[in-house]
């Protein structure tokens, strides 16, 4: 009985975290939700109800909030929502010194392009940016991470962001230089937030085709099975 058991819990993998594609695709909405989404909206709502300073020190205080909230109940700050503190930081400082909105609009161009470049960079390295971000929506052990398979994987989704971001940049410039500034967060923000979303539900899909093929994913069968397995009296 003990080897049933054992053989049981290899076939379900001993380094799985036993997340489903429902739980991490909720990790992903989730830091999308608190980093990009709820942002945009609140920027843009703050510039047709008052004005630029007001909206870019609104959503600074939203992210500052969404990340004490998260350190005070005790749950994981994603590696997103730090990336998008930082940016957002100098962001607003950058737009309180210069006292352009224009300056405001015009550093994510920047910040997309030295972003992407990093993305793209460490596809020369052992270990790609998404391999470094990938534990906080699917936590692995070591020695899953170094799986071949899961390897390329990372430096297949490092590719995929690093363009996506790369193209992001390039439609913000675009759309800056062509609309007003009330139309341009609008329509930025939708483009952006499409984009992304598109981008993200692409990664969970592929994602879950690679662990699935990898065995990372835990049948809830073999779970309820394995939990009633009685205990071997040897």
């Amino acid at each position: 009985m003990e080897e049933s058991r054992v053989a049981g819990r290899v076939a379900c993998g001993p380094h799985t975290p036993g997340l489903g594609l429902l739980q991490v695709a909720l990790r992903i909405l989730s830091s999308l939700m608190l980093a990009v989404i709820i942002p945009a909206t609140l920027l843009w709502a703050m510039i047709e109800l008052f004005n630029v300073t007001t909206a870019v020190l609104v959503c600074l205080a939203w992210m500052v909030l969404a990340m004490g909230w998260r350190y005070a109940t005790r749950r994981p700050v994603s590696g997103l929502l730090l990336l998008s503190l930082a940016i957002l930081t100098i962001k607003t400082a950058f737009t309180l010194i210069s006292g352009s909105s224009f300056v405001y609009f015009v550093q994510p161009v920047f910040g997309d392009l030295a972003v992407s470049t990093i993305f793209l960079g460490s596809l020369w390295t052992s270990r790609p940016i998404i391999a470094r971000l990938a534990p906080d929506f699917y936590p692995m052990s070591v020695a899953v991470a170094d799986r071949p398979e899961i390897r390329a994987h990372f430096w297949r989704l490092t590719l995929l962001w690093g363009l996506v971001i790369l193209v992001k940049g390039g439609i913000t410039l675009w759309l800056l230089e062509s609309l007003s500034t009330a139309n341009f967060v609008l329509l930025k923000g939708g483009a952006i937030i499409t984009l992304t979303l598109t981008a993200a539900v692409v990664t969970i899909a592929w994602s879950y085709v690679v662990v699935r093929q990898q065995g990372l994913l835990r049948s809830p069968v073999a779970d309820d099975a394995t939990a009633h397995w009685p205990e071997s009296s040897g």
